[in-house]
């Protein structure tokens, strides 16, 4: 029987289409840099790869193509405007990297606390501020895309708002911010190639280099042409998975271990915990029986290190070592679901 894979919130399947894109890309091998007549049809295709990234994403700002969200990431929180960096305590181990020297602000109940963003927005500086739409270990929805009155507070003190969008775009409209990361490997698009989506361009300080100023390296023309084409697929509403909502799945899986809920939660990232066994036992189990899924606790050089964004999420520490994450995605079916809440009915017996 073949495997089934639920592990799309690291990444996802190349759609098809996204596939023939670059495919046309590779033919256009020129720098879109380049003056000559090669390198403009180069250019004009990567621009029109950007006008269709911008109209798929509902976006009216401007666009700058990336390697991927962690560069995006570096690039809004390096170079914005801005002389503080605020960020959730349960964001995504980049946006730390990106911005070592940040301020922390905590969340309650699966939400972002907003007294404790608004005590750090009360002290001196003009803050960039950094929260996820969705985040990746839980599913947990921290900015609504009909509107979250973060935003609105970061805008009333004068500062900028940077949403990671890694497990949203593509998925559900972008959220009302000033800087939005994607990234296309995440949506049915190529590895290696994601965007920073800037409201103005004069929120950034500029480098110079490709990206009107705002990007050193050569742009990837191949994957820019995926990204467009794996966006213009559509999003979640056109998945095979007949679950409504994917609730359904949650509560099979509930009957056999803990699903987390911490706050409001999306439909394709699930965490789910064990009675007994540990992640690290449930990934080889679960692997062994066909099933590609990943660990609530992100696991570095070989030892287990404790989740952040669950500890922070105040998830009890026992529980959070017995959790993992199942993810679902656009080639995720009804019958590979089946299979799966079977399967972890099988483990839940062990």
């Amino acid at each position: 029987m073949s495997r089934v894979y639920l592990d799309h919130a690291a990444t996802t399947p190349l759609r098809p289409a996204a596939a023939e894109a670059m495919r046309e890309g590779f033919e256009r091998w020129a720098n879109p840099s380049s003056p000559h007549g090669e390198g403009r049809a180069a250019r004009a295709a990567l621009e029109e790869a950007r006008a269709r990234v911008k109209a798929a994403l509902g976006w009216d700002g401007e666009v700058i193509f990336t390697s991927g969200a962690s560069e995006a990431l570096a690039i809004g929180l390096g170079r914005a405007k801005a002389e503080r960096r605020l960020v959730s305590a349960v964001e995504h181990d980049a946006v730390f990297r990106a911005a070592s020297d940040a301020e922390v602000f905590a969340v309650t109940e699966g939400a972002v606390d907003l007294d404790a963003l608004a005590q750090a927005l009360a002290r001196p500086g003009t803050a960039v501020v950094a929260v996820q739409a969705i985040n990746s270990e839980t599913g947990t929805v921290l900015l609504p895309h009909d509107g979250s009155p973060a935003i609105g507070m970061v805008r009333e003190a004068g500062g900028l708002f940077l949403a990671d969008c890694s497990q949203s775009a593509g998925k559900v409209p972008l959220p009302d911010a000033d800087l939005v990361v994607v990234s296309a490997h995440k949506l049915g698009g190529p590895i290696g190639v994601g965007a920073l989506l800037v409201r103005d361009f004069a929120m950034l300080e500029p480098t110079g280099g490709h990206e009107r100023g705002y990007r050193q390296g050569t742009e990837n023309l191949p994957g820019a042409l995926g990204f467009a084409a794996a966006l213009e697929a559509g999003g979640i509403e056109c998945w095979p998975t007949s679950y409504p909502d994917r609730y359904e799945f949650k509560d099979l899986l509930h009957r056999h271990g803990t699903v987390l809920r911490p706050g409001v939660q999306c439909s394709h990232i699930i965490a789910v915990a064990h009675d007994r066994l540990s992640a690290a036992v449930l990934l080889i189990k679960l692997d062994a029986m066909g099933f590609a899924v990943s660990a609530g606790s992100a696991c570095s050089s070989g030892t287990l290190k404790r989740s952040r964004a669950l500890t922070a999420f105040g998830i009890d520490e026992g529980l959070g070592d017995r959790t993992i994450r199942v993810s679902i995605g656009w080639t995720s079916t009804t019958s590979e679901l089946d299979r799966f809440c079977e399967a972890w009915r099988e483990v839940g017996s062990t």
